[in-house]
């Protein structure tokens, strides 16, 4: 049960992080002229790239610190800033710097990166893959990351019917909820690193 409950807590942080319902919103508009089928395989090439982007900051997050000289705690901080400031984003509606559609491939660029694997996305991945060190507890972060990016597949699947579901100002709601989840996880992860440093 322990472990159910801990799976469950370290999967709703890394749902939150990747910004699904924002990321839902860009695909929609990304995809609007697509059938079916080319939304379906954009979703699962998306999907894919986010599988190993997401893979390689969370294993090799300690080694990156140690080749730059940088402590966990100084990178908790500078992390939590940059995803709070990604978090005031949604919340005001005003996230951008994204590319724009220019007729070729955009599965990895911008949909995995830097739409869902955002730079405070990637600075949260690194942190929370080099604070686990244990095997078990790696193993339920893999599992838990994996679940997460699956769960944002399935809603790029669904898109088309969420978004008659709920409509666009639904998704809207919905990416500001997410910053402000998204901020209390980047405030933790500040007062972590400080708390660190004053110890």
């Amino acid at each position: 049960m322990q472990v159910f409950s801990d799976f469950f807590t370290v999967w709703i942080k890394f749902f939150f992080i990747l910004t699904p319902f924002f990321v839902l919103s860009y695909f929609l508009v990304m995809t609007r002229k697509m059938n079916p089928l080319k939304k379906t395989a954009l979703a699962i090439r998306v999907t894919l790239a986010v599988i190993i982007i997401c893979s390689v900051l969370y294993f090799f997050g300690n080694y990156i610190f140690s080749i730059f000289g940088i402590t966990l705690d100084a990178f908790r901080i500078g992390a939590g800033a940059i995803l709070f400031l990604s978090a005031v984003d949604l919340v005001r509606g005003t996230k951008s710097g994204m590319a724009k559609e220019d007729g070729g491939d955009i599965a990895v660029v911008p949909l995995a990166i830097p739409v869902t694997v955002g730079p405070g996305t990637t600075g949260a991945l690194l942190v929370m893959g080099a604070e686990t060190t244990e095997l078990h507890t790696r193993l339920l972060g893999c599992g838990s990351l994996l679940s997460a990016i699956l769960s944002v597949m399935v809603l790029l699947l669904l898109a088309t019917h969420i978004e008659k579901l709920i409509g666009q100002r639904g998704l809207t709601i919905l990416s500001k909820l997410t910053g402000l989840a998204l901020s209390a996880i980047a405030a933790q992860m500040i007062f972590t690193g400080i708390q660190n440093f004053m110890k």
